[in-house]
Order: structure tokens, then sequence, then C-alpha cells
């Protein structure tokens, strides 16, 4: 049986302190997301934490993929993305945990 690499997957944890500015980061990175051959395959806002090995405070995950790494670092490096993200995203967020990363794979015969 073969594998396919079907996308490289990014679970992450915020803690959005601005809903309405953090929406707004969302909806203008939107597109080139897509550019990238990214997006949301999970979001969640979640009231409580049981267990975390992290300090930071978390109330949004969601899992976040691309095609591969590579489009994955030339989203996170366009110009275009940086001023998306110093606008919206900084002012919105007080902290980001990465949870997981890996490579889905699609089971082929």
């Amino acid at each position: 049986m073969k594998k396919e690499v079907l996308s490289l997957e990014t679970i992450v944890g915020l803690q959005v302190k601005d809903d309405e500015l953090y929406s707004k980061y969302r909806s203008e990175m939107k597109y080139l997301l897509e550019k990238y051959e990214g997006g949301f395959r999970y979001d969640f806002k979640i009231q409580e934490t049981l267990k975390s090995e992290t300090e930071n405070s978390i109330n949004r995950v969601f899992l976040i993929y691309f095609k591969n790494k590579e489009r994955k670092l030339s989203f996170f490096a366009d110009p275009e993305y940086k001023k998306i993200r110093e606008t919206y995203f900084v002012p919105s967020v007080e902290s980001t945990t990465q949870i997981a990363e890996y490579e889905r794979f699609l089971d082929s015969n």
C-alpha cells in the first residue's frame, strides 16, 4: 500500500482577546490562505481547558492545513500576509500555542 501526503496540518491554540478584530484578520487573510493551497479543517471556541502543557490560556483551537511545508512557509513569509497579521492578528491575540504538526496521508492501493 502506497501512502500519499494529502496535507501538512497544524493544530493551534490561541488566547483571543478581541473577537471582532480576530474575525477581521480571518476575513482579510482568507484569499491569501487559499492562494497558498491552505485552509481550516476545524475551528473551535472553547470555554474551559482541563489539561495543558503550556502556561498560555487558550480559548480558541483550530486546525490549519497546507498542501505541503513549502506552501506553509511561503504563506507566512508573504509580505501581504505579514501586513494583515500586524494589523489584525497581533492586537487581537494574547498568546499562541502550537499543539501539534503532522502530515496527513491518503492511503491508496
